[in-house]
Formats: C-alpha cells, sequence, structure tokens
C-alpha cells in the first residue's frame, strides 16, 4: 500500500530550524524526522512513498538524490574518472517527489496527487512531522474491516506537565508527562480509500475541516484508537523532547532494528 506524507508546510513554530529547510528534514539523532516517519512504514512492510512538496521541497529533493551515495561505499578511479558504488546500506524505498504548490493547504497537497493514486484501492497518509509506534499492520487490517472511506487514528496527546496524585498532603503517585488521560485527537497516521478525492475541491482545501467532517456526517469516518506513543514536533521543546529519547536508547516510535 502507496504511503502518502505531507511534507509542504511552513513549520512556523518551529522557526528556529525551518527558516533554512523544511519541518520534515529538522534531524532527530542526526537523521531527518521524515527518515524515521519512513523506516516506520517500512518496518510494517512498506516502501512506496509520495512526498507531498510545497515549501522548500528543493531540500528534500537533494537529501533523495544523494541518500543512496551517501549510503554507500564509493570506489573512484581518478584517471577514468569512474566511481563505482559499493555495498548501500539504502533502504529500498520508492520515493515519487511531487511539488504541490507552495501555498496549497492538506486537502489540496492530496488532490494534486490524485492522478498517482486513482488506481489505488486504499492509500495511507500521515504528516511529515510526527512520530508514533502505531501499528501500521493493525491499522490497515481496521481499516478493511469496515469498508468505509477513511480510518482516521485517535491519539491522547502528551501532556505537557507533570502529574500527581495526593493522600491529602503526601504524593501517592508521580507521572511525568503522561499520556492525557481524557480526550482523543487526530494523530495523522490515515487509511483512505480512493472515494477520498470526492470530498477535496482545490488547493484551498484544508483536510481537517470540510473534508473529514463532511465524511463523519456521512458516516464514513472510522477511528483507529491507539493507545501507545504518539508525539508531533510542533516547536523546538517538542524537538529536543525527541531528541533525548533518541540519545537516551528510549525512543519509543523505533520500531526497527539497526542495520
Amino acid at each position: 500500500m502507496k504511503t502518502v506524507i505531507l511534507c509542504g508546510g511552513l513549520g512556523t513554530r518551529l522557526s528556529e530550524e525551518t527558516v533554512v529547510k523544511p519541518k520534515p528534514m529538522v534531524e532527530v539523532g542526526g537523521m531527518p524526522i521524515l527518515w524515521h516517519i519512513m523506516k516506520h512504514y517500512y518496518h510494517h512492510g512498506h516502501n512506496e512513498f509520495l512526498l507531498a512538496l510545497g515549501y522548500k521541497g528543493d531540500y528534500i529533493k537533494k537529501y533523495f538524490m544523494d541518500y543512496k551515495t551517501i549510503k554507500s561505499d564509493i570506489e573512484i578511479d581518478l584517471k577514468s574518472n569512474k566511481n563505482t558504488l559499493k555495498s548501500s546500506s539504502a533502504e529500498d524505498w520508492k520515493i515519487l517527489l511531487k511539488e504541490t504548490g507552495s501555498q496549497s493547504m492538506t486537502g489540496g497537497r492530496l488532490l494534486r496527487l490524485k492522478e498517482a493514486l486513482i488506481d489505488e484501492e486504499s492509500f495511507m497518509l500521515t504528516y511529515g512531522d510526527g512520530v508514533s509506534d502505531i501499528d501500521i499492520s493493525a491499522l490497515i487490517e481496521f481499516h478493511s474491516s469496515h469498508n468505509k472511506i477513511a480510518t482516521i487514528s485517535a491519539v491522547r496527546p502528551p501532556a505537557r506537565f507533570g502529574t500527581m496524585i495526593f493522600e491529602e498532603d503526601m504524593v501517592s503517585e508521580f507521572k511525568e508527562k503522561p499520556q492525557a488521560g481524557e480526550g482523543w485527537i487526530n494523530g495523522g497516521f490515515f487509511v483512505f480509500r480512493k472515494e477520498i478525492f470526492k470530498y477535496l475541491k482545490d488547493d484551498t482545501t484544508i483536510l481537517e475541516r470540510e473534508p473529514l467532517e463532511s465524511l463523519a456526517s456521512d458516516g464514513e469516518l472510522m477511528a483507529y484508537k491507539h493507545d501507545g506513543f504518539w508525539q508531533p514536533m510542533d516547536t523546538l521543546r517538542d524537538k529536543l523532547s525527541l531528541e533525548e529519547s533518541w540519545e537516551s536508547n528510549s525512543a519509543k516510535w523505533k520500531t526497527w532494528n539497526e542495520d
């Protein structure tokens, strides 16, 4: 199943990094967060990606154009000026890098990929700035079971601050930044049938507004509830938190093994 990743936003709340690069290319553990997302899908057996580019899309294009070279040993014959790639460790990925407009909204970006997806019975979509340990295989199985147009992953956002439970003045339980106990939000990691394109109008369409609202009204939107790890990278605080988890070998979204 093909996977669409929305990579075109401005990332204004992470301007410390996004002034020079698109948000999906902000690094965690020395690799772009986009790479982390793709590795998770790849771990579950999916290697065809459609990247919807916008702001500084050329940065992402250059990265993947050079990716195999960077991940390979290189033999150089200076006399003949011949370079040979040796023992590449690059992943078996097929990637469509699609320009979807600098000002397009999320639904508009997906609409611009219609031609590449129209022959697919279903496809996946997520944002290029959030990581999770969500079980992609179980998500697809859930989507296949209900025969509706859309599946959205519902998650509980991480609390910004720690919580305490008291017995009078004594702290009986302390949790540092737990997942929120109440309320579900859109965590990305969608699965759509191709009928989704009937709900998209033009570049100004915001996927999370009229399309999802209409799907819900039509009884065509189902929720896959994920109680595990999920975290977006909206701010520098989020980026540093993810970095800390990676460096301490406690990154819950790292579902794959090292090469």
